[in-house]
């Protein structure tokens, strides 16, 4: 059976190459959209939670009980927080931020691609006989080929989508610095970073090229840590079990939260390095104790078990192993 010329298949109705080559064009572009304003909407939550990350804790926590039933001191759960910077700021002061982190996440995922393309095509030529690069960079979805059911194709496309995701934290990452300073100075209820072009500034002024890459390392181990497992468990869980692509995905959806949470004090030690070495009273003692390097901020979150703070939306507990009180915290009551 020959194939329909295009001007036929426009005169019947039938979708044409070029129809077919701007519906795969369009789709991404929606996905991506999408995730913009699911971003958007639940900014407010993403600025609670880095404001807890940070360790601070404007609200008294009260006498209560776990999801177990034991007696502990309980933290107001993330939507009360997001209320409480509400009740401060009002209602468009939940969207600090929001400008730098939509700024960041378009560049990157305009140039991350190319910019992945410029690195794979200077790789040297004993890469060349792997297959591994010449993927694109897509899900599990695109990656994974399927014949009757059964999965036949090895993720040829991790070395690719690695290089391509690194490129997108090298771009987005001075925006995302930007950001969470943005929301830090919300602790000490400062102006330094009101604005965009005013906060890139500030950094450049103060710190230099080196500060809009502040948190850089620990972001990218927990980024690349997470990627690459998330992708071997559900590979191996692929190729040894012989399951189809929806339970593939279903696999990778919860390997990729189990691997998350298991590397999220990470996200905890980026977020304070991003300000720490600022002027915001956020990074400088009392508020925050003065960190080395990363290294030692995991290790000193790690002693005094603030690690995890943050992971919890709900049933937020304290959990302190000294009898000092840090000026980030409120007050804590008696527990009776």
């Amino acid at each position: 059976m020959h194939a329909l010329d295009p001007e036929t298949a426009r005169i019947v109705g039938l979708p044409t190459g070029n129809d077919e080559r701007k519906e795969d064009e369009i789709e991404p572009a929606l996905r991506f959209g999408f995730r913009l304003v699911c971003s958007t909407a639940l900014y407010p939550l993403e600025y609670a939670k880095t404001l807890i990350q940070l360790g601070y804790e404007p609200i008294a926590p009260r006498p209560g009980r776990t999801l177990f039933g034991a007696k502990r001191l309980m933290l107001p759960n993330i939507f009360q927080y997001a209320a409480y910077i509400k009740s401060v700021d009002g209602f468009f002061g939940c969207f600090r931020g929001l400008s730098a982190r939509l700024l960041g996440n378009v560049l990157s995922s305009y140039y991350s691609e190319r910019m992945a393309v410029v690195v794979i095509g200077k790789a040297p030529n004993r890469f060349d006989d792997f297959d591994w690069f010449e993927a694109t960079y897509e899900d599990i979805d695109e990656y994974m080929g399927t014949k009757e059911g059964k999965v036949q194709t090895r993720p040829a496309g991790l070395v690719r989508k690695a290089v391509t995701h690194v490129c997108g934290i090298l771009i987005s990452h001075p925006f995302h610095v930007v950001s969470i300073r943005m929301m830090a100075q919300f602790i000490g209820r400062e102006h330094m970073y009101d604005g965009l072009f005013g906060s890139i500034r500030e950094i450049w002024a103060h710190e230099g090229i080196g500060g809009f890459f502040s948190g850089l390392i620990p972001r990218m181990v927990m980024e690349l840590s997470c990627m690459a497992l998330t992708s071997s468990i559900t590979y191996l869980f692929a190729k040894y079990s012989g399951a189809n692509k929806t339970t593939c995905g279903h696999v990778n959806t919860i390997a990729h939260f189990s691997v998350t949470s298991v590397f999220y004090p990470y996200h905890v030690v980026s977020t304070c390095m991003a300000v720490q070495g600022s002027r915001l009273k956020a990074g400088n003692p009392p508020m925050m104790d003065h960190y080395i390097n990363w290294r030692d901020c995991y290790a000193r979150l790690l002693l005094d078990r603030q690690h995890k703070r943050g992971s919890s939306f709900f049933f937020r507990t304290v959990a302190r192993v000294s009898g000092k009180h840090s000026d980030s915290f409120a007050p804590y009551p008696e527990l009776k």
